[in-house]
C-alpha cells in the first residue's frame, strides 16, 4: 500500500513538474490548501463610534474608511439612528455602498431602532412598526447586507408579550424573505433580555428567515435583575445569525472583566456558528478608539487558541 501511495505522489508531482510547477511551489499550495479556515471573522458595530458620530467627530459616511483603516476590520455593522432620515434615500445608499465597495468592506447588517414597537398591544400600531421597517429591509438589500437587526418590544404579561411580538416579527420575516434579507433580535431590554422568553419567540414566528443577534452583555431585566448571560447566549445561539461581543472593561492582561470571552466563544463555537462576530464596545474607561481596538484584540487572541 506504502509504495502504491508513493508511486501515486511522484506521479502527481511529476506532472506538476512537466508543467513549469516546481515541487516546493506544489507544497505551498497543498499547505495553503490545508490551512484551517478563521472558525469566525470580526465586524464592527457602529454604535462603539456613538459618542464620536454623535459629537460630530465622525461623519456616518466614513465609518466603514474608520472601520477599515483605523482598526482594520473589513466587515461593519450600520446603526439606523446615525442615517434615520435616509433609509429611503437612493443618493445616500449608493454613497455608501460606494464607499464601502472602494474599500473592500463587506456590509453586514443594519441595527434599527426607534421605528415603533413590533410587539405592540395595539395591532393597528403594531401593523405601523412592521411597516415602518420595510424601507430598512429595502435598504439593507442594496447595501448587500444579510439582515436587519430589530427590537422585540411590546407590553403586557410574558406570554402576551410572546405573543404579540412573534405576530409582529413573523409579518416583518415574511417581507424580509421576498427580499432574501433576515430579520434578526438582539437581546436588548425587557422580556427581550430573558433567553428562554426570545428562544420562545423564536419557536413561534417558526421561520428560516427570522432569528437572533445574542449579544453578551444585554441580559438586564430591570429592577436589579439580571439574567445569566451565559445561559441567555446557550439559548439564543440555536437561531444566531450574527453575534455581538459586547465590551465594557478589561484588566491588565487585557480580558473582559464582565464576559468570559473564552467560555462565551466556546458556546458560540459548540453550535458551529461561522460568521461574524462584532466588535461592540461600550465602556467609559477606554475611549471608544482604544476599546475597539481592545475588543478586537481579545477577540483575535480567543480565535487564535480555538
Amino acid at each position: 500500500m506504502k509504495n502504491s501511495l508513493d508511486r501515486r505522489d511522484f506521479l502527481k508531482r511529476s506532472a506538476y513538474t512537466a508543467a513549469g510547477i516546481s515541487c516546493t511551489a506544489l507544497a505551498g499550495a497543498e499547505a495553503g490548501a490545508k490551512k484551517k479556515k478563521m472558525p469566525f471573522d470580526i465586524s464592527l458595530a457602529e454604535w462603539s463610534l456613538h459618542r464620536t458620530i454623535f459629537g460630530g467627530q465622525l461623519d456616518h459616511l466614513d465609518f466603514a474608511k474608520a472601520a477599515k483603516n483605523d482598526y482594520g476590520i473589513s466587515a461593519v455593522e450600520y446603526v439606523n439612528q446615525f442615517f434615520k432620515d435616509k433609509g429611503n434615500n437612493q443618493t445616500y445608499l449608493a454613497e455608501m455602498k460606494k464607499r464601502a465597495s472602494d474599500l473592500g468592506a463587506r456590509s453586514v447588517l443594519i441595527m434599527i431602532d426607534n421605528e415603533g414597537a413590533l410587539g405592540d398591544a395595539d395591532a393597528a400600531k403594531r401593523m405601523q412598526a412592521v411597516e415602518n421597517h420595510y424601507k430598512w429591509v429595502e435598504a439593507a438589500k442594496f447595501l448587500g447586507c444579510h439582515s436587519i437587526r430589530v427590537n422585540a418590544y411590546s407590553t403586557g404579561t410574558y406570554d402576551e408579550q410572546m405573543g404579540r411580538a412573534a405576530e409582529g416579527l413573523r409579518k416583518l420575516t415574511e417581507f424580509g424573505a421576498r427580499h432574501k434579507i433576515n430579520i434578526i433580535v438582539e437581546n436588548h431590554g425587557g422580556f427581550s433580555s430573558n433567553g428562554a422568553w426570545l428562544a420562545g419567540v423564536m419557536k413561534k414566528v417558526d421561520h428560516p428567515r427570522c432569528g437572533t443577534l445574542p449579544d453578551f452583555g444585554n441580559f438586564n431585566l430591570g429592577e436589579g435583575k439580571m439574567y445569566d448571560r451565559y445561559q441567555g447566549v446557550t439559548e439564543l445561539m440555536p437561531f444566531a445569525k450574527g453575534v455581538s461581543a459586547k465590551s465594557h472593561d478589561f484588566d491588565e492582561q487585557g480580558n473582559e472583566i464582565h464576559t468570559d470571552y473564552r467560555r462565551m466563544m466556546k458556546i458560540v463555537m459548540d453550535h458551529k456558528y461561522r460568521g461574524y462576530v462584532g466588535v461592540e464596545y461600550e465602556g467609559n474607561k477606554l475611549g471608544e478608539a482604544d476599546g475597539i481596538r481592545a475588543t478586537k484584540k481579545l477577540l483575535e487572541r480567543v480565535r487564535a487558541e480555538m
